[in-house]
């Protein structure tokens, strides 16, 4: 497993943050936790994805980000010592998370002082992901933007043995993703479909040309 999260780290300071954590599998569909729910553990994502959502004002579940094998969830745990989840943690398929305790992270930054660059590295990266999303919805035309977020989401399902990717997302997931509504997604997603780069299916779309797709973003 490659932790893209702890390349900072040195090998023995890798083991130690692992040897502190525990495993953890969730079924897909599972809540891992729910938005206002009391947080003292940081998720490091082993096998699978997760879709961080937020509720709205009206009930409804706006889908934030998709965390994909190597990336990590819940970190704003190890900051404070009481804190409340500001998103709901969804496994959409099996998932294994290496959990770290707040306290084991304390023990763990007091020992290994460099170890506390790994919250610094998720904060670096969920503030980077945020902003190119933010710059996007600024700048671009909607159907840009519902086209970028397919391909971000295609390239964590891409598989190096096939040349399709089966993006196993509603599109009230990938309307949340681009700030936008179902309609409009449905829509963008009907003319990809016509011009055979996708096809559309039950929760779920295929792209069977990701560069293509790509080029047109």
């Amino acid at each position: 497993m490659e932790w893209r999260l702890l390349s900072g780290l040195s090998e023995a300071e890798v083991e130690r943050v692992l040897a502190s954590t525990r495993p953890a599998d969730y079924r897909r569909g599972e809540v891992i936790f729910a938005a206002g729910d009391t947080g003292s553990t940081l998720h490091l994502l082993e096998v699978g994805h997760v879709a961080l959502r937020v509720p709205t004002e009206s009930g409804e579940q706006v889908t934030l980000t998709i965390v994909a094998p190597g990336e990590a969830f819940g970190e704003l745990a190890l900051m404070r010592r009481s804190s409340l989840r500001s998103a709901t943690a969804v496994a959409l398929d099996a998932v294994r998370t290496r959990v770290l305790r707040a306290d084991a992270f304390r023990a763990l930054v007091a020992e290994h002082p460099p170890v506390e660059r790994l919250l610094v590295g998720i904060l670096a990266a969920r503030v980077n992901r945020l902003t190119t999303h933010l710059v996007d919805s600024l700048s671009l035309p909607v159907d840009q933007r519902v086209v970028r977020r397919l391909v971000e989401v295609s390239r964590v399902y891409a598989r190096p043995d096939s040349s399709s990717v089966v993006v196993p997302l509603t599109q009230e997931d990938l309307a949340g993703l681009a700030g936008t509504t179902r309609p409009t997604v449905n829509s963008v997603l009907r003319r990809l479909e016509d011009s055979g780069v996708v096809s559309l299916g039950r929760g779920r779309v295929e792209v069977h040309d990701l560069a293509r797709l790509a080029a047109s973003s």
